[in-house]
């Protein structure tokens, strides 16, 4: 055990740190995801997604997730706005 000189050492201020910055950039959509996020926009809900794709209505909300957490957003409105200015969704 090391010894103590019973000075006791200078706290450093929590005040003045800050978080790292984010470099690393949202991953990319994956082509499912693609096609999910153009369907969205086509206006189709979860239920219609999946009846034309033929996965279940839970898949397709799972996409949806994945992509809303990859493009850092909490709504549809924001998915599709930051997919817009991304580049993810060409409007046509």
């Amino acid at each position: 055990m090391p010894k103590t000189t019973g000075k006791p050492r200078p706290r450093k201020s929590l005040a003045n740190l800050e978080p790292p910055a984010r470099t690393k950039r949202p991953e990319s959509l994956t082509s499912r995801e693609q096609e999910i996020l153009e369907l969205i926009w086509a206006g189709f809900k979860n239920k219609e997604i999946g009846q034309r794709l033929k996965i279940s209505v839970k898949t397709v909300e799972a996409h949806r997730a994945n992509m809303m957490k990859k493009m850092r957003v909490s709504n549809t409105a924001q998915l599709l706005k930051t997919a817009i200015h991304g580049g993810d969704l060409k409007i046509r």
